[in-house]
């Protein structure tokens, strides 16, 4: 299998689980950047998710042994807003759980997402963010690794010069205001400009 295989495998029945309990969500990270033309290698697909406490107790129930992970540590995230892992066994892909922040940005975000195909197995669309969206969430990830993350900085100096003029600016200015990284975001556009 390719590493695009792995990655389908691991996330069709994550996602599947997501849609059987209801749960909003969408792919970002290197994932979703590399959907848009940013390519890189992962063995980690994001998903943001809008669930509680009992929907990630479920959803690890529901993506049954191939998985691992401890609802406790997903409960914890639930509560923190943060993030918990699932591990797909078969192919020792991460899927990382973000849990949504209730930020305006975070709900901007889910609303915005569209769906994607991925391919077989994957027959229904999954929703991915949008090319801004990408570039704010791998923003704030730069920020919060103290400006050193080199592969973040990479992936979006790379998307903004793959989508350039379509890029939707007033959007981004708006929205890195307020996550704060419009800093961030006026270095990237000098800096890819």
């Amino acid at each position: 299998m390719s590493d695009f295989d792995d990655l389908v495998a691991a996330l069709v029945p994550v996602v599947a689980a997501l849609r059987r309990l209801g749960v909003r969500h969408y792919i970002g990270g290197s994932v979703a950047s590399t959907f848009h033309g940013a390519i890189r290698s992962t063995m980690d697909v994001d998903i943001v998710c809008s669930l509680s406490e009992s929907q990630a107790e479920a959803l690890i129930e529901a993506c049954g042994p191939d998985f691992y992970a401890s609802a406790p540590t997903a409960r914890e995230a639930v509560r923190a807003r943060k993030c918990f892992n699932l591990i797909h066994l078969p192919t020792s892909y991460k899927i990382d759980v973000f849990v949504h922040r209730g930020r305006r940005f975070d709900e901007a975000a889910f609303e915005r997402a569209r769906p994607e195909l991925f391919g077989p197995p994957a027959s229904d669309p999954i929703p991915v963010a949008t090319v801004e969206d990408s570039i704010l969430a791998k923003l704030e990830w730069f920020r919060l690794t103290d400006e050193t993350s080199e592969r973040q900085w990479d992936d979006v100096s790379r998307l903004v010069r793959l989508h350039g003029v379509k890029l939707d600016i007033d959007y981004l200015r708006t929205m890195a205001e307020s996550i704060g990284v419009r800093d961030l975001l006026e270095r990237l556009l000098r800096w890819v400009g």
